[in-house]
C-alpha cells in the first residue's frame, strides 16, 4: 500500500488493457494517480481517446498528454510507412523482436515521466509492461526496467541530493493477458474504454489480426470472458 510519505503515483497511460490495469492497481494500493500519455506520431491514436477516458473513469487525479514526434525518426510499423503485421501466431511473435517496436519508446516514456515526477516530487512510477504476454520489445523485460530505475536515481537533482528515491512500479510483469484481465475486472476496469489495436479500420474498429489485437483476444478468450470492444461487431 502506499505510504503517508508519498502517496502518489505517476502511471504510465496507453489506453490498453495493461496500462489500464495498472493504473487500477495504482488506486487500489492507495495511490493518488497522475496519468500520463504520449501523442508520438503513432498511427493507432485511438488510444489517446481510450486513454483520456480510462482516466477519467479509473479517478486518476490529472491527465497529462506529451507530443514527442517519433514519426520523425521512423523505423517502426507503428510510425512509418511499414505495414503491420498480421495474421501471426503466439509463437512467432518471440522468435524476434517485430516491425511494430518503436526505438527507444520505452525510454523515452519513462525519462520524461522522470522529469514530471521529479517537478512533481513523486517517487513513485507505474508502467504496465509485461514479460509473458508480450511482442518480443525489449524495453519490457525485467532488466531493463531494473536499470533504467538505477539510472532514473543517478539522474535527479532530487535524488542525488538524497530527497527522493525513484521507484519504477511493474505489477504486471510476470502476469499473463489472461491475468491481467481477470485482474482488472475484480478493480472494476471498463475494457470496453481501452483500444489496443496497432491498426484501425477505416471505421475506427479493431482490425482483429495485429498482433496487439491477436494478444488480447488470446487473453479474453484465456480468462473465460468476453471482451466487451468486440460486442456488436465483429
Amino acid at each position: 500500500m502506499a505510504t503517508s510519505r508519498n502517496s502518489k503515483a505517476i502511471v504510465l497511460a496507453s489506453g490498453g488493457l495493461d496500462s489500464s490495469t495498472t493504473l487500477a492497481i495504482a488506486i487500489n494500493r492507495g495511490f493518488q494517480t497522475y496519468a500520463i500519455s504520449f501523442d508520438y506520431g503513432q498511427r493507432h491514436k485511438l488510444e489517446l481517446e481510450a486513454a483520456h477516458r480510462v482516466a477519467k473513469a479509473l479517478g486518476a487525479r490529472e491527465h497529462l498528454v506529451i507530443r514527442v514526434d517519433l514519426a520523425r525518426i521512423g523505423g517502426s510499423a507503428l510510425t512509418d510507412e511499414i505495414p503491420v503485421p498480421k495474421g501471426r501466431k503466439v509463437d512467432e511473435m518471440k522468435h524476434e523482436i517485430p516491425v511494430t517496436y518503436v526505438p527507444a519508446r520505452n525510454t523515452v516514456f519513462l525519462s520524461l515521466a522522470l522529469a514530471w515526477a521529479e517537478v512533481k516530487k513523486i517517487e513513485n512510477i507505474f508502467i504496465g509492461v509485461n514479460a509473458l504476454d508480450y511482442s518480443g520489445y525489449p524495453d519490457c523485460r525485467p532488466e531493463y526496467i531494473t536499470a533504467f530505475e538505477s539510472m532514473a536515481n543517478l539522474a535527479l537533482k532530487e535524488t542525488v541530493e538524497g530527497k527522493m528515491k525513484i521507484k519504477i512500479h511493474t505489477p504486471l510483469i510476470k502476469m499473463s493477458k489472461a491475468e491481467i484481465i481477470k485482474l482488472g475486472t475484480t478493480l472494476g476496469v471498463d475494457y470496453a474504454l481501452t483500444w489496443s489495436c496497432y491498426d484501425p479500420t477505416p471505421n475506427g474498429k479493431p482490425c482483429g489480426q495485429c498482433d496487439s489485437c491477436i494478444l488480447r483476444e488470446k487473453g479474453f478468450k484465456e480468462a473465460g470472458i468476453r471482451d466487451p470492444l468486440l460486442k456488436g461487431h465483429k
